[in-house]
């Protein structure tokens, strides 16, 4: 059986991933009752698309791999916090749980900033799960945009 780690390292070969097209190396694996049910990458540049964050392109998969929006019982891998939108579609999608791998000081929606998916006014809140991994996805991160100042 597949463990957190184990998630999170497919969560972090999405991100490659998304590296490998120049999009900002975040990725997304959402898992139900063991099994993977979608892997997002950041595709904002390669699809042109402002909204294709890695949870965002998940959600959507996973929608048509179960054949409905609601996300009951599914937990969301994510390589770095999710941004306040996604934190928005993670809520919206009722998931579960959250593990996030890297915190997002500058625009986190998952406890950084904000706390959209443990704040009792909205209306859904998921369990959350911090620094899986986080070396690893801050690393990534990190040479991705040192690359870019190069």
């Amino acid at each position: 059986m597949a463990t957190d780690e184990d998630y999170m390292g497919m969560a972090l070969a999405a991100a490659h991933a998304a590296a490998a097209h120049d999009d900002v190396p975040v990725g997304c694996v959402l898992v139900r009752e063991g099994e993977v049910i979608a892997v997002g990458e950041n595709r904002r540049e390669v699809d042109a698309d402002p909204t294709a964050h890695a949870e965002v392109v998940a959600l959507r998969a996973a929608a048509r791999v179960i054949g409905r929006w609601r996300m009951d019982g599914v937990t969301a891998y994510v390589t770095l916090e999710p941004c306040v939108m996604c934190a928005g579609a993670l809520l919206n999608a009722r998931v579960s749980r959250v593990v996030i791998g890297a915190m997002d000081d500058k625009a986190g929606g998952v406890g950084s900033r904000y706390n959209l998916l443990s704040d009792p006014r909205l209306l859904h809140e998921a369990s959350l799960s911090y620094d899986l991994l986080a070396g690893e996805s801050a690393t990534l991160l990190r040479d991705f945009f040192a690359s870019r100042r190069d």
